[in-house]
């Protein structure tokens, strides 16, 4: 119980927006035959806090009953990608590029500069494309870096189908705003970056985090790349 105690005290401090169900899921891939209500239990005991529940967004419907956002069927059909904005501690701005698997819910890259351009989109994506290969359809909003002819020409060259949501409404990109969320909560909300290279380097690592370690609850709570897994876990 004590050992048992220690370790969740230690992983709510490593992992400090996850509640009691995730920690839970952890530690049963980490070997502890341990259930969610002992967990709770002692979740509680020990004064942890389980962050508030985020409010479900709603979806935008069409006349007939269906939804006018593609569903993602199997892993590469839709990716998604959009920008955050982040600030290091002398007050300058600089951005990350999310690049998801709506499927997965694998995080595919993030890529972190003061400015970003059209070009620096394409390269990150031609990347991607030969390491993994190239997704059926890629969904973004509607701004000047997804929608710029030499973007839009080259995907369609290469056979990617565009999906732009409509201006003004971020829930039918709700995958990608979902992943930025939880990035701003865990992660930007509670780091302060003193340089843009610790930046990069703590970004980074909490992107192997999410797709090794951290439990989604929309994947029965397991990691979305759980094979490369659990080193970290265990440690």
């Amino acid at each position: 119980e004590a050992k048992l105690t220690l370790r969740i005290t230690e992983l709510a401090s490593k992992y400090g927006r996850y509640g009691y169900r995730r920690i839970t899921a952890i530690l049963r891939i980490a070997g502890w035959r341990v259930n969610h209500k002992r967990v709770e239990r002692i979740w509680r005991k020990e004064g942890l806090k389980v962050p508030q529940k985020q409010p479900k967004r709603g979806r935008l419907w069409l006349n007939d009953g269906s939804c006018i956002r593609l569903r993602p069927e199997h892993k590469d059909h839709v990716w998604s990608y959009d920008f955050v904005a982040e600030r290091t501690v002398n007050g300058r701005a600089f951005r990350i590029l999310n690049i998801i698997d709506e499927y997965t819910r694998e995080c595919l890259a993030m890529k972190i500069g003061r400015r970003i351009t059209s070009q620096e989109v394409i390269d990150k994506l031609f990347e991607l494309f030969l390491l993994r290969g190239i997704p059926e359809n890629i969904r973004s909003d509607n701004g000047p870096e997804f929608t710029a002819k030499q973007i839009r020409k080259w995907l369609n060259r290469i056979g990617v189908n565009t999906l732009f949501i409509e201006p003004g409404s971020p829930w039918e990109n709700g995958y990608i705003e979902s992943f930025n969320g939880k990035l701003r909560d865990e992660l930007l909300n509670r780091e302060i970056f003193f340089t843009l290279t610790e930046a990069k380097v703590l970004i980074e690592e909490w992107r192997k985090d999410y797709n090794q370690i951290r439990p989604h609850s929309a994947l029965g709570y397991r990691p979305p790349a759980p094979e490369a897994v659990m080193s970290a876990v265990l440690t």
